[in-house]
């Protein structure tokens, strides 16, 4: 089953809640009309009521007069019907034809229980609304103990509320349908960008081309945060892929080195027969490998380590430590501790200047000195270790970075490369 698109669960979010919302308005103004027009028709039963109490009272004998209890409501006959304490009829309006209104329910209590209420009846098919009160003795008329009864048809409220509840129906979906297209016309536009970096991006997946960049709409919103981070993302996968690409280059180039020495020594113990100082070069080019090896185990395990423990690391002891390592004593030590502090992986930082110091010696001349200068520089912490070979040109020196390790150095990345004829360069 094809999966639903973003553009149309956005239009069907906006119809649906447009619905939802006409839905309830029409509930409550359907509420609110009910209860305006019944409220209506009430007030207009009880004041009719309270004129036909008035009138029993002050002349009864108007009562059976022709015309007095007549009366109107929007464009309905309004019904009255006067009872004496028996429940037998002494007056009623001329609407009411030959019917009559019950005595039962509201009437019944007003006539008997003498408490006037309101409630609903039916006069043949017509529902009718209806208000009930007990007149009083004075006047001395027929009236006197007995009831009135006021009756209101409620067809044209109910017809009225008809209409309305058929209203905020058509309305509702006329809503509804404005409401989708209006919508997915929106999220069409709003969406265009994000078509355009899936375009793109499924282009860098299939070129394998991380050098590329997404294009970035030109709004500052959420889209071009996004586009921003994701090109922010591609720059860091191609840093990764080409300081990949130069670790297994300097790689190649530290492990060949030995390998090409071990092969040449077994040809020549091949042909030669064991000799001590081959069996020696041999040692030491298994040593070497092994070193490789180790460094190279090293890297990898901490490449996996997550998430990295960061610690305070003082780069002066650091570099004491590995010049208290050398066995000839040429290394010295420039820097009082705790004039270099980092936050960083201690492990990770000692391999590092071990390495730096260890290649210095090997790469040296036989008895110069090694000078490890580590101070703070501004918001920094800077390392140096130099000795006093030659050193290389900078064109020859780019292409023999044969280590690298990185540490975080007070909210900054510092890189230490070490090259191959023991100098060393540090790079923020």
């Amino acid at each position: 089953m094809r999966p639903i698109s973003l553009r149309a669960r956005v239009a069907a979010a906006a119809a649906v809640a447009i619905v939802v919302a006409i839905v309830l308005f029409g509930v409550a103004v359907y509420a609110r009309l009910d209860s305006r027009l019944y409220g209506s028709l009430d007030d207009t039963l009880r004041r009719r009521a309270v004129d036909v109490a008035r009138l029993s009272a002050s002349a009864p004998a108007i009562l059976t007069a022709p015309g007095a209890l007549e009366g109107r409501i929007g464009g309905s006959a309004l019904f009255v019907q006067v009872v004496d304490r028996r429940g037998r009829i002494v007056a009623r309006s001329g609407g009411l034809g030959g019917r009559v209104l019950p005595l039962d329910g509201v009437a019944a209590t007003a006539l008997r229980g003498r408490r006037a209420g309101l409630g609903d009846a039916s006069l043949g098919t017509e529902a009718l609304r209806v208000y009930a009160s007990p007149l009083g003795e004075v006047g001395g008329g027929a009236s006197a103990g007995g009831a009135v009864i006021v009756a209101g048809t409620t067809a044209d409220i109910q017809a009225t509320l008809r209409t309305t509840r058929t209203f905020v129906v058509v309305v509702g979906v006329i809503a509804a349908l404005l409401a989708a297209g209006v919508a997915t016309l929106l999220a069409r536009r709003a969406l265009r960008p994000l078509a355009h970096l899936s375009a793109d991006a499924h282009d860098i997946e299939r070129t394998g081309d991380a050098s590329r960049r997404l294009s970035a709409p030109p709004s500052g919103d959420e889209v071009g945060e996004l586009a921003s981070t994701l090109n922010a993302m591609l720059g860091s996968l191609e840093r990764a892929r080409e300081a990949e690409r130069r670790f297994v280059g300097d790689a190649s180039h530290e492990l060949r080195t030995p390998l090409t020495a071990l092969r040449g020594n077994v040809a020549y113990a091949r042909r030669h027969g064991p000799d001590q100082a081959v069996l020696a070069d041999i040692d030491t080019g298994v040593r070497r490998l092994s070193a490789l090896l180790d460094d190279l185990l090293a890297l990898a395990r901490e490449d996996a380590a997550t998430p990295a423990r960061a610690e305070v690391v003082d780069l002066v002891a650091l570099a004491q430590d590995a010049a208290a390592a050398d066995p000839i004593e040429r290394t010295t030590v420039v820097g009082a501790r705790g004039e270099a502090l980092v936050r960083g992986e201690r492990a990770a930082l000692e391999r590092a200047v071990g390495n730096l110091v260890r290649n210095a010696r090997r790469h040296g001349p036989p008895e110069g000195r090694i000078t490890v200068t580590a101070g703070a520089d501004g918001d920094r912490a800077v390392l140096t270790v130099a000795d006093e070979g030659e050193g290389l040109a900078a064109a020859d020196a780019d292409g023999l970075i044969v280590g690298e390790a990185l540490c975080l150095c007070h909210g900054g990345a510092g890189f230490f490369r070490l090259l191959e004829d023991g100098t060393e360069r540090e790079d923020a």
